[in-house]
């Protein structure tokens, strides 16, 4: 039997704009999984509700202040990676203050759900773009 790996929970959100877009930040260089695309967000600190997490770690990447109100779930990963098993909810954000700025990426994109397959992403992330072209 092996040995279980660390848990690693990560929350995560998807900020949809007027016209159905989906805000997608790529990872800067230097990062593990570099120059791949995801959905902002962050490690949940211990005793840090995901909720309290996003709206913490969205207005240190993107400089957007967002409301606990405002954060939606919607669907979760659950994927493993060589040294730790990640779970992570997505949040569905439609509201928020201020316009999104890359202060820890490389790059912002406003992406519609069905054009997601040009921007390679994270193997935990990739698979949440099918809730999202279903919804939106």
């Amino acid at each position: 039997m092996s040995t279980p790996l660390p848990l690693l929970l990560v929350a995560a959100a998807a900020l949809v704009d007027s016209d159905g877009r989906v805000l997608l930040c790529q990872r800067p260089e230097g990062k593990q999984l570099a120059g791949l695309w995801e959905f902002p967000g962050g490690k949940v600190e211990a005793g840090e509700t995901p909720e309290a997490c996003l709206i913490r770690e969205l207005e240190e990447e993107l400089a957007i202040k967002v409301t606990h109100a405002c954060l939606a779930p919607f669907v979760f990963a659950s994927h493993s990676y060589e040294s730790f098993h990640l779970m992570m909810p997505l949040y569905l954000v439609r509201r928020w203050e201020g316009p999104p700025v890359a202060r820890e990426h490389k790059a912002l994109a406003w992406v519609k759900p069905s054009k997601m397959d040009a921007y390679p992403m994270p193997p935990a992330d990739a698979p949440l773009v099918a809730w999202l072209r279903d919804l939106i």
